[in-house]
């Protein structure tokens, strides 16, 4: 274990007022973060865009797709995305253009993985509209959570191509599009919406790679496989040069030292195995925030703010 460890909180992220996107592993850290960064910027938005929308239940309030007041403050807004609904509306407007709109998705949507950048094309270009602080996206599992963070790339790549479509075939298209009966200009606002979201596209990867603008919140539980999932969920992020240097450590169990609960105490043990070889991992880089299993659910503003109270107060097993 390295001599000098980093401090075992959060506070290091509501120290850095640079920061616009944050990444967070876990619906209780993300609405926990979001509580606390509430109280020193100006405005925080927190974005689900997990089907299971988690969100509403976290807090005890239905939020849609719309950015939301949350109850019991005044500078904290939700909104949960359905990814897929944008692609929908993307299909009926193709349609509307007649057989040339329903080629150019078909184009589009052959190139992998674009379905879903799509989507999240039109998450961000929504979301940068609005005028917050900072926001918050509570990610889904890491499998997801890694396919949503290649979206800029993807989209780029992909919209570049189309764009250059646009350029060589755009005339010829037109009239293709007048013979068939399409409706006039439908091809030229089609490319121009598509170059136009390739620009917010690649502002926003550039911000995403951006230390001083992005990060992203590990949370795991002390156990192997999540321990295992976390690294590589490090070196994913590494590789598309998204910083990350928090590690929050969930469900942690700290018997009583007289307790004669026998699983708690062996629980306990395996946990402090892994927990000792997180901080042999991290401790030079990360700072690993360790919080407790809880004997009830955190669930309402009222709970969730004294939870977040730990990620930024390091928690003190009982003695």
């Amino acid at each position: 274990m390295a001599e000098e460890t980093l401090e075992p909180t959060l506070q290091n992220i509501l120290d850095q007022e640079t920061l616009k996107w944050i990444f967070c592993g876990k619906t209780t850290t993300s609405c926990s973060l979001a509580i606390q960064l509430a109280a020193v910027r100006e405005s925080v938005l927190l974005i689900s865009t997990d089907p299971a929308h988690n969100l509403s239940d976290a807090f005890g309030q239905k939020f849609n797709k719309e950015a939301t007041k949350v109850n019991g403050f005044d500078n904290l807004y939700a909104m949960e995305i359905d990814p897929n609904g944008s692609i929908q509306e993307m299909v009926e407007a193709a349609d509307e253009q007649g057989a040339m709109g329903a080629m150019m998705q078909d184009l589009a949507f052959a190139i992998p993985g674009v379905d879903e950048a799509m989507g999240f094309a039109e998450i961000m270009k929504h979301v940068k509209s609005m005028q917050y602080s900072v926001i918050i996206f509570d990610t889904a599992p890491t499998g997801h959570t890694l396919r949503f963070l290649s979206f800029p790339t993807v989209l780029e790549k992909a919209l570049g191509k189309i764009s250059q479509l646009g350029g060589r075939f755009g005339s010829m298209m037109q009239q293709m599009s007048a013979m068939m009966g399409a409706p006039q200009g439908g091809q030229e606002d089609m490319f121009a919406k598509l170059e136009s979201m390739r620009a917010v596209i690649t502002e926003v990867n550039a911000q995403f790679k951006d230390p001083e603008k992005t990060t992203f919140v590990c949370v795991c539980i002390s156990e192997f496989l999540s321990l295992y999932e976390t690294e590589r969920l490090v070196q994913e992020l590494t590789a598309y040069e998204i910083d990350t240097h928090n590690i929050v450590v969930n469900q942690l169990l700290f018997p009583a030292k007289d307790s004669n609960c026998q699983q708690c105490n062996v629980r306990h043990k395996m946990q402090q195995k892994y927990l000792n070889e997180a901080h042999e991992l991290y401790d030079e880089f990360f700072h690993i925030i360790q919080l407790p299993l809880l004997t009830e659910e955190v669930r309402g503003p009222e709970k969730l703010k004294n939870f977040s109270e730990m990620l930024v107060k390091p928690y003190g097993p009982p003695s």
